[in-house]
């Protein structure tokens, strides 16, 4: 970009940040940094909290994927993807159930209580994970608008886009993050419209439906994959369950329902854009939606670019308080410590630290939908832990079988080290399914077993 246009995108990127600090609020209580409190000290309102839960699980990374995989599958490939979104009211549902019954407050003291710390220090690390693959996943999309990747434009839109998220997020912690959630949304929403309108009267219900087929080697494996992945996928994501312990039980259970449902509407919705793509000859990419905006022309580009930076940023400054939280709270917990308003600060070390490191993949061009299947693939032990809770005796044991067993698993297929006999089909994702079933059945059957035989 060069010229008017080149400053009309660049002044886009750094006005986006002045509106977002704009409405970011001042919070200096650790429970408005950490809670999302106002300052009168009471929680999100349900409205609130819905919208958060719906825009910060609407990932750069994944508007993305959806398109991606609406090109390379159709529908299937679309339906596939937004699948992970019903795993957000299976959390809500399971976090109400530990609430309720076993007087959980958060994830991580959870653990502490039921598992021991070694197995809440085991989890941190995989959040850890977690949180550092988000920073990458989603500054990469951005910079991909701006320029190839691994050219000039590319780097520094990304790293600025990672500079203004920050500076906001140091502001006012999950406050922040809840309050410019709304806005982010609603300039999602309303550039998602307009960018569907521009391609889906070009065709027909049947030509949308016609690039796809309902073959276990054409996207269904993937379908598959995410199934089976629901049980688990939503408990190491901090950005969603952090918000499922800051409101009344049964107000987050319905927030949760809610997010889950219309964000599985709205990513099948954007993966219509990758089969409007293949129609039209764009074919499949590495980053099908900016592909086709540049296609369609400059006012495309420019409501493309708007839709994901609108969704990287209400994960990313989320990302950034999940990590305040478990940097400044709950790990210090873990050792015995309370830091008190201290807290707030190691919180805000932690973010810095992250925007800096995290873009260290972003760099190497690492593909991004390895960020969702093979992190999903690690944390398939948890399911057992969260899920199953309750039904046999918890012991720290259970716990470790089921965790480690997963994540060597993950390991081992991302080493390319599980064989060929795991593959069920023949498919692109034959082998990811075979890993996630059987390694699924294998970390359930391990955490029952251990707490049948702790019980006699």
């Amino acid at each position: 970009m060069s010229g008017s246009l080149g400053v009309f995108f660049w002044g886009f990127l750094l006005a986006y940040g002045g509106l977002m600090y704009w409405l970011s609020p001042r919070t200096v209580t650790a429970g408005g940094f950490f809670n999302g409190e106002d300052s009168q000290g009471r929680s999100a309102s349900p409205w609130l909290l819905t919208t958060s839960i719906f825009i910060s699980w609407i990932f750069a990374k994944s508007v993305t994927n959806a398109a991606n995989l609406g090109a390379e599958f159709g529908l299937v490939g679309g339906l596939a993807y937004a699948t992970y979104w019903l795993s957000i009211p299976l959390c809500g549902l399971v976090i109400y159930r530990l609430r309720r019954r076993f007087a959980a407050t958060s994830l991580v003291s959870f653990l502490t209580s039921n598992y021991g710390r070694a197995a809440a220090l085991a989890f941190s690390a995989a959040i850890l994970i977690r949180l550092f693959n988000e920073v990458w996943s989603n500054t990469a999309v951005v910079g991909g608008y701006y320029g190839e990747p691994g050219t000039a434009p590319f780097v520094i839109s990304a790293l600025l886009f990672t500079a203004v998220t920050l500076a906001y997020s140091l502001r006012g912690g999950l406050r922040s993050s809840i309050l410019t959630d709304a806005a982010q949304a609603g300039i999602f929403v309303l550039a998602l419209v307009c960018v569907l309108w521009l391609v889906l009267p070009q065709h027909s219900p049947a030509e949308l439906t016609s690039t796809s087929s309902w073959a276990l080697d054409a996207g269904v494996d993937l379908l598959l994959v995410a199934c089976l992945q629901l049980v688990s996928y939503p408990f190491h994501d901090p950005v969603l369950t952090d918000r499922g312990f800051i409101s009344q039980e049964r107000s987050m259970l319905r927030a949760f329902t809610i997010a889950g449902v219309l964000g599985f509407f709205a990513i099948l919705a954007f993966s219509l854009i990758g089969v409007h793509a293949d129609l039209v000859g764009v074919g499949a990419s590495s980053n099908v939606p900016a592909a086709l905006a540049r296609s369609l022309g400059i006012g495309a580009l420019l409501v493309m670019t708007i839709v994901m930076i609108s969704a990287a940023g209400s994960t990313l400054d989320s990302t950034f308080s999940s990590l305040a939280r478990l940097t400044g709270r709950e790990l210090p917990a873990l050792a015995g410590r309370d830091l008190g308003t201290r807290a707030v600060g190691l919180g805000m070390a932690a973010m810095a630290v992250f925007a800096l490191l995290g873009n260290l993949p972003m760099l190497a061009g690492t593909d991004i939908l390895k960020a969702t299947t093979i992190s999903g693939t690690m944390v398939m032990g948890l399911a057992p832990a969260f899920v199953l809770h309750g039904l046999v005796r918890p012991t720290a044991t259970a716990f470790h079988l089921s965790f480690w067993t997963g994540l060597a698993l993950g390991v081992a297929l991302t080493l390319n080290w599980i064989p060929d006999s795991w593959a069920i089909g023949d498919g692109k994702y034959a082998l990811l399914l075979g890993t996630n079933l059987y390694g699924l059945l294998l970390c359930t059957g391990l955490y029952l077993l251990a707490g049948g035989m702790a019980r006699r």
